[in-house]
């Protein structure tokens, strides 16, 4: 039960502090749209979309006005295109993008996810068609993302997906190099990818899941850091363990209020409501910064000795006030580090305080991984590779999730900048010790073996 003081701060989270829900995500399976010939399942898919889709953007703006808690983004997961396309060629993948991306603007939705390919042991038709596809399609389209799981704990890493990954991930930004290698910012790469991630450029709809279904993903790291000072002016003394229980109190409300609309959006539309994504979700704006927390628990700067214990005391005093306020909590849950679309992290990162390997260290904690990371345009593909490679270990062995979304700009040097726009951000381009040269690790290809954690049958 909460008492009157939750009630009081939760009322000043809304009209003071700016809480929102950051996105709204609708599910649509496309699997009984299949076909051989791409123009009817394009046709489908549309189809599909749009009438089930017809409704979201409306809904959730009307919703968020009732409540006084604005969905930030409204956006659609279909199931993974390589997958249900699996008979199309690679020109093929890049009609059904650009269908997608039409579809989705039909709608008025801000991303479609799903562009996606499963290869942790191996590559099909499909997938290969798909990650061939990518490039073009990104850089043709506005809306749509692309994911691709390399990894599982239970499957090891394949390499010879990650390489090919690096190669696509440098193609992918040389054919958007007017706009700073933009579409690189909208294909991630992971290991154990959850089926139910509302969050942009994972997000895709799992083939366990059901026709429709409503995903939402919470936010609130202003909201998080306020709450930490106003607990630090009231109890000076105040010591780690009584801030973790405020961290724990105040991701509760959060996700309370996310359910409470993502559950209305749902009964609205008429499909089932799935999960919260707890996660902390900064955006380029003064004051939603996961990195401004660090500041407020006594650090000069994310980066600084002492970031990765406090990101892992945030990330477990989310889950745990997140786990309690719904019983429906999925996706990826706990703190993002994404460095252009963080204004803190970004200026930490220009000072010389975040360098890639303390960034990497921290993923080891963190809910993603390696996120929005500007590298330099003569970055090579195998090193983009085996920075891939680095964190496909990390999540394989500790049984999470991890990602890289790394960014080649194009033309661009080490200490310069690249800007995405909106949501995305900005960021000073960071240096990668031999990233210009060849790698001959990535080159042996085959599959890491899945480590001992994975015998737990």
């Amino acid at each position: 039960m909460l008492g009157k003081q939750e009630v009081i701060s939760t009322l000043e989270m809304l009209k003071y502090e700016h809480l929102d829900l950051r996105t709204v995500t609708l599910g649509i399976s496309l699997l009984d749209c299949a076909s051989d010939d791409v123009r009817v399942f394009t046709a489908r898919a549309r189809q599909r979309i749009e009438t089930l889709a017809a409704a979201l953007v409306t809904t959730c703006d009307r919703l968020g006005a009732t409540y006084g808690v604005p969905v930030v983004n409204k956006r659609i997961a279909v199931s993974p295109i390589a997958l249900v396309g699996a008979p199309f060629t690679a020109a093929e993948m890049v009609e059904v993008a650009r269908a997608l991306d039409t579809a989705a603007g039909n709608v008025g939705v801000d991303f479609v996810g799903g562009f996606s390919a499963l290869v942790e042991k191996g590559m099909a038709a499909g997938d290969r068609a798909l990650i061939d596809a990518v490039p073009e399609a990104l850089a043709t389209t506005a809306r749509v993302c692309a994911s691709i799981n390399v990894a599982t704990t239970r499957a090891g890493i394949n390499m010879d997906a990650v390489l090919r990954m690096g190669e696509t991930v440098k193609a992918t930004a040389e054919h958007t190099a007017s706009d700073d290698g933009l579409g690189a910012a909208k294909l991630v790469v992971f290991a154990n990818i959850p089926e139910d991630i509302p969050f942009m450029a994972g997000a895709y709809l799992g083939v366990g899941e059901g026709d429709a279904v409503i995903n939402v993903g919470v936010s609130g790291p202003g909201v998080v850091k306020r709450a930490i000072e106003r607990a630090i002016e009231a109890e000076p003394g105040i010591d780690l363990g009584r801030l973790s229980e405020v961290i724990k109190q105040t991701a509760f409300k959060v996700t309370r209020a996310g359910e409470l609309i993502g559950r209305e959006v749902a009964q609205t539309l008429g499909v089932t409501f799935g999960v919260v994504d707890l996660s902390l979700a900064p955006t380029p704006t003064r004051g939603d910064s996961v990195g401004e927390i660090f500041r407020s628990l006594g650090l000069a700067s994310i980066g600084a000795p002492g970031s990765t214990a406090v990101l892992a005391m945030l990330n477990d005093a989310v889950k745990k006030g997140g786990a309690f306020a719904s019983s429906y909590v999925g996706g990826l849950s706990g703190a993002f580090i994404p460095v252009s679309e963080d204004l803190e992290i970004a200026a930490a990162a220009a000072r010389g305080d975040l360098s890639i390997e303390k960034l990497e260290a921290m993923t080891s904690v963190c809910s993603v991984g390696l996120d929005m990371i500007a590298l330099p345009g003569d970055t090579s593909a195998e090193a983009l590779a085996a920075l891939i490679a680095d964190e496909m270990a990390i999540g394989v062995i500790n049984r999470k999730t991890t990602a890289a979304r790394l960014i080649p700009v194009p033309g661009k040097r080490a200490g310069e900048h690249a800007h995405f726009g909106g949501l995305l951000g900005e960021a000073t381009i960071m240096a990668l010790p031999h990233g210009s040269g060849g790698n001959a690790f990535v080159r042996f290809g085959g599959r890491v073996p899945a480590p001992i954690q994975s015998l737990v049958n």
